[in-house]
């Protein structure tokens, strides 16, 4: 571990703790509202936040160990979110509070454990995009991703 990965680490689990905030505030009536920018729940998009920590951080590892991702697309991600939001449709708040700490636990230690070697490594995130380092990876995917979607939520319940 490098103090490059641990102030990495630091800055996800603050944006992770920001989210926990926010999810345990949603009542009932905010849970159903709509986004407007992913035109799902505010319940799907706090799940979708959750369950994407251990994805990304997957991605993660596989650029640090100098391996190639298979052939991905942003076509292919925006499938698999649709796919996403329709089975989880009826999730519930706790389902989803558990999910996101125990993947932003997995997703931080990830991180933590990098050295500044493994953070300068680049590799192919998405097709037809260019190679990104690690550290580009955690800043612009993984943190960026819980910025986005929480701001979505924010937006949606008026805080």
């Amino acid at each position: 571990m490098g103090a490059r990965a641990e102030a990495l680490a630091r800055q996800f689990e603050t944006k992770a703790q920001e989210a926990t905030t926010v999810f345990r505030s949603l009542g009932d009536a905010d849970w159903k509202k709509t986004t407007g920018a992913e035109k799902w729940t505010v319940g799907v998009t706090a799940h979708h936040i959750a369950s994407s920590h251990e994805g990304i951080a997957g991605i993660i590892k596989t650029i640090a160990a100098g391996q190639a991702m298979l052939h991905f697309t942003m076509e292919m991600l925006h499938e698999m979110n649709a796919k996403h939001a329709k089975e989880h449709a009826a999730t519930t708040k706790t389902e989803t509070l558990a999910l996101h700490e125990k993947g932003a636990a997995a997703a931080a230690a990830i991180v933590r454990g990098l050295s500044d070697d493994q953070l300068a490594k680049t590799g192919t995130v998405l097709g037809g995009m260019p190679p990104m380092s690690v550290e580009q990876v955690i800043t612009n995917i993984l943190i960026h991703h819980v910025d986005d979607h929480l701001g979505s939520i924010r937006k949606t319940i008026g805080a």
